[in-house]
């Protein structure tokens, strides 16, 4: 539940705190002190939307606290944990500032945090209903909302969602692909003949640097034979060759460097020279020997790099880079050839996903009917007790006029109302009456607050239109909600803050130059002379104060 509430310098509060506790509190004042705005700010920390004119006039920021006891509220401690947010002795603490430059910052328990967050977190611990909720009830989506959080079954409604998300992707892709059907064929006609052609070509790795130096080779070879071989005479052969001219050398040498070790550097250096000179006249035979000119290889090596270069030129790419092409044209012809451009494969996906749809929206509609049929039969009391005897209320299930699958289930939901017995059921929309809509809106959003599992409902002058002992009822049946969880209501009638576990005070201090918002605990003779003011304005009479407290003591 809220435990406290801190506020600075927004709209026409400079500083205020408030300590809440558990049950129905009442929030009461004249019109204008400042009750709305006290629950603005908690809407404001707990993520709603604000500008700069929340700002106190003459202050630079505007700052909101508010701490809130979750030891009873699983949801919000997970989703904390979730976020390693975590809470200190299950108290969270929420902080909003917003500057006069139209800056927004907050923090969840010291740590800044988006805006999204704040309202996530929000939405698990806190439901705000407005005096102008009736408004939003006149929008269906708002109207199959609340019959979806009556119901309770939120696991089911997002597997509706997911399923509806999946045929949407594969129905929508199979609309492209039927209508650029041609496209698609003309370009997998076109991936298998050129991948057809490259791999008959079948280039190797470096194969064109390898045929551009056989081509040179071959080209030469008599060339290179020839000078092969004259050098291996040169080297070892003739007479006298380099090799036995080096080896008298060596002898001579030899004979010498006993008498001087100075030659044995260049001795060592010759011998050396004349094996490598030896090694390289065997290698010049061998490969002379094995070097022969061959006209038909040379044809087929002139052919094959004609063919490579003509299909380069074709691809408008270098020789080299045709097997990464390849490579490419493979990957995007696999894709195409894949189920997601396979018109057979995507139906029958389609058709599967459909099946899918309808078997979860289908138990969806059930949870729906089944919760359609309390929330009427419990409004239709509520009605009785608001002073709306014989009216009826009535969740209507509409199925949707096609048979295709829709983002929120298989059917559309409308709220009906007969006001008056003998008047038939008409849509909430076209309800004329000001004060009917009113009431038929405050018993909605009772019965739907029974169902809610959030540890604080807070209700803001929900009860306008209404008096006497319908209020009455009204401030029974929050007094009742009081009992289980936090209520905070703001409230004009006597009869509904009358029924408050507590009571606070919210008035409005005026000085020549400041306008303060301020707020006291009532008790005792404070809270009955409140009841009176509230039901006999500014001239209170001893009845009127003896009527106040008959109020307050028919609650105990």
């Amino acid at each position: 539940m809220l435990t406290h509430l801190q506020i600075r310098d927004f709209a026409i509060i400079d500083n205020l705190e408030l300590d809440f506790q558990a049950g129905m509190t009442a929030l009461t004042g004249e019109t204008g002190a400042g009750k709305s705005i006290l629950l603005d700010a908690i809407g404001l920390v707990l993520g709603d939307k604000a500008d700069t004119t929340s700002i106190r006039h003459g202050s630079e920021k505007a700052e909101i606290t508010l701490s809130v006891d979750i030891q009873a509220v699983p949801e919000a401690q997970t989703w904390l944990a979730e976020q390693s947010l975590e809470a200190e002795d299950h108290t969270c603490i929420l902080r909003r500032i917003i500057t006069n430059q139209g800056k927004s910052r907050a923090w969840i328990n010291g740590s800044p945090v988006t805006l999204s967050l704040l309202r996530e977190l929000g939405e698990l611990m806190v439901d705000i209903h407005g005096q102008h909720e009736h408004q939003s009830l006149m929008k269906k989506d708002m109207q199959l909302k609340l019959l979806d959080e009556f119901a309770g079954e939120t696991l089911v409604l997002a597997q509706t969602h997911a399923a509806w998300r999946t045929w949407k992707q594969l129905n929508d892709r199979l609309q492209a692909l039927t209508s650029q059907s041609q496209q698609y064929q003309e370009r997998l006609d076109l991936l298998n003949f050129q991948v057809q052609e490259l791999e008959q070509l079948a280039l190797g790795d470096a194969e064109v640097a390898a045929l551009d130096e056989e081509l040179t080779r071959l080209s030469y070879a008599d060339q290179l034979k020839a000078s092969a071989e004259q050098s291996h005479h040169v080297l070892y052969e003739d007479e006298p060759s380099l090799y036995s001219q080096l080896s008298y050398l060596i002898q001579a040498l030899s004979r010498e460097v006993q008498h001087d070790e100075r030659l044995s550097t260049p001795l060592d250096l010759m011998t050396s020279a004349q094996i490598q000179l030896k090694e390289a006249a065997y290698w010049l035979r061998d490969y002379a020997e094995h070097l022969e000119s061959d006209p038909k290889r040379l044809q087929w090596v002139e052919q094959r790099i004609a063919d490579i270069r003509a299909i380069a030129r074709k691809y408008r790419l270098e020789p080299e880079q045709l097997a990464a092409h390849l490579n490419q044209l493979q990957t995007e012809l696999k894709a195409l050839d894949s189920d997601d451009y396979d018109l057979a494969a995507l139906q029958t996906k389609l058709i599967q996903a459909s099946e899918h749809y309808q078997k979860i929206a289908q138990k969806l509609s059930k949870q729906r009917h089944q919760a359609a049929d309390h929330l009427s039969t419990q409004v239709t009391q509520a009605m009785q007790q608001l002073g709306m005897q014989g009216g009826r209320f009535e969740v209507a299930l509409l199925p949707y006029p096609d048979s295709e699958p829709h983002a929120n289930g298989l059917e559309q939901v409308e709220f009906l109302v007969s006001a008056n017995p003998g008047q038939p059921l008409k849509p909430l929309v076209k309800v004329a009456s000001g004060g009917e809509l009113s009431r038929i809106s405050l018993a909605i959003q009772m019965i739907a607050a029974q169902r809610l599992s959030l540890p604080a409902l807070i209700f803001d002058e929900v009860d306008t239109g209404i008096g006497g002992g319908i209020a009455e009822v009204v401030g029974t049946q929050l007094r009742q909600l009081g009992k289980t969880r936090q209520i905070l209501c703001v409230t004009h009638l006597a009869q509904v803050a009358a029924q408050a576990h507590h009571h606070y005070k919210i008035t409005k201090r005026k000085t020549q130059d400041t306008t303060r918002t301020a707020i006291e605990i009532l008790a005792d003779e404070a809270r009955v002379e409140e009841l009176a003011r509230m039901m006999g304005g500014m001239d209170i009479t001893p009845a009127t104060r003896t009527l106040a407290q008959e109020m307050i003591n028919r609650t105990n």
